[in-house]
């Protein structure tokens, strides 16, 4: 990588790799739930992942070039770490926090990703690419509080 437009190749790539990655793991989490809400909630941002993904498709083609290429070995792991944790021995309740706080790992991973994408989209002067991921960025923001709204006023209470 010789300059910032490398860079921003490569992290998109990174990216693709890991909302691929969640596509497949998103329906294990919604079967592994028991609180209908949260089933539903993954489900949801399992159709809104799909378009994350056509998204960043988009925007490397725009960009000339494909968005393969990469293994993001951090969505990886943090999708390792929750399925061993739905392995658990653990109560539903306690297991529906437990899948909160892992998929809310996700969010946060994602929200930094996406959040460098913009910046160096804005920097390299793409201001359509910039919009484009900027939109995911708020999509992701959303779907980290919507965990949190469902942990404080339903999920965690039960599991208490």
């Amino acid at each position: 990588m010789k300059k910032l437009e490398d860079l921003f190749e490569h992290q998109l790539k990174d990216l693709y790799s890991a909302e691929s990655q969640l596509v497949k793991a998103l329906p294990k989490m919604a079967k592994a739930a028991t609180d209908e809400k949260l089933k539903k909630a993954f489900e949801d941002h399992l159709e809104e992942t799909k378009e994350h993904k056509k998204r960043l498709e988009e925007v490397s083609k725009e960009l000339g070039f494909k968005p393969t290429g990469e293994e993001c070995k951090a969505m990886k792991g943090l999708i390792e770490e929750a399925e061993a944790f739905l392995k658990e021995d653990a109560e539903d309740d306690v297991r529906d926090a437990g899948i909160i706080a892992d998929a809310q790992r996700v969010e946060h991973y994602e929200i930094s990703g996406y959040g460098t994408l913009v910046r160096y989209a804005k920097e390299l002067g793409h201001k359509a690419v910039a919009n484009k991921l900027q939109k995911t960025l708020d999509e992701e923001y959303t779907a980290d509080e919507d965990l949190n709204k469902l942990a404080e006023k339903r999920v965690n209470k039960k599991a208490k």
